[in-house]
């Protein structure tokens, strides 16, 4: 299943269990159920599904905030509003804008882990930021690989190796040759990192693995 499928799938989950507790209740707000908890619990859910989906700083995600802040957690009186903030939400993702909103909750994922590494470098430690820097770089392939509907299992069901997973984004044209080339060294110095070569690379590469991989990521987003 897609990325924007497994997005909607779950906003759909959240949607339903709002919709069986207003067959429930009287009110839109579910207010006559306040005693069960089952109001603070649905507005729970729903506020945490737009901030884990929604692009940080984004008009949803700050919508929900305003709720929370007007309400409280606990004010029946945000539902209704939260329930149309996720509804929006979810017409987005169907929508033309879903995959802008894939790839910005993506880079905001993968931009604190490099923050990460830009700090470890700094301070001198070249061997953790590789590993650091390969890892996010693995995992954007994978995504790029969901996004472009490659498989990213093999035939036996285990996970495909960084290598097949570049080789088969190239094959299918995501990128260029060129660009699998490169892949394929970034990796080759994350693999050193990772198994203890640390003699074999130094701090100058690891800096330009950095700025190579976040340009990387920031041309082809996933």
């Amino acid at each position: 299943m897609a990325l924007n499928d497994e997005i909607i799938t779950q906003i759909d989950e959240i949607l339903g269990r709002y919709k069986t507790l207003r067959s429930r209740s009287k009110w839109s707000d579910l207010s006559d159920l306040n005693d069960t908890g089952e109001p603070t619990a649905i507005l729970t859910l729903i506020c945490d599904t737009v901030k884990r989906f929604a692009p940080p700083r984004s008009q949803y995600s700050e919508s929900v905030s305003r709720l929370l802040q007007e309400y409280g957690p606990d004010g029946c009186g945000a539902i209704t509003p939260a329930m149309g903030v996720l509804s929006a939400l979810r017409d987005a993702y169907s929508s033309g804008y879903s995959r802008r909103f894939a790839e910005l909750v993506h880079a905001e994922l993968f931009s604190d882990f490099l923050e990460m590494s830009e700090y470890l470098l700094s301070e001198g430690f070249k061997d953790p930021a590789a590993v650091i820097i390969g890892s996010v770089l693995e995992e954007h392939l994978r995504q790029l690989c969901v996004k472009n509907s490659i498989d990213i299992n093999a035939p036996s069901g285990k996970p495909k190796k960084a290598d097949q997973l570049n080789a088969d984004l190239a094959g299918q044209g995501v990128y260029s040759k060129l660009d699998q080339k490169s892949v394929t060294g970034w990796l080759d110095l994350r693999n050193r990192a990772a198994h203890g070569k640390h003699n074999e690379y130094t701090m100058e590469q690891v800096t330009i693995l950095l700025t190579s991989v976040q340009n990387f990521m920031t041309r082809i987003p996933a």
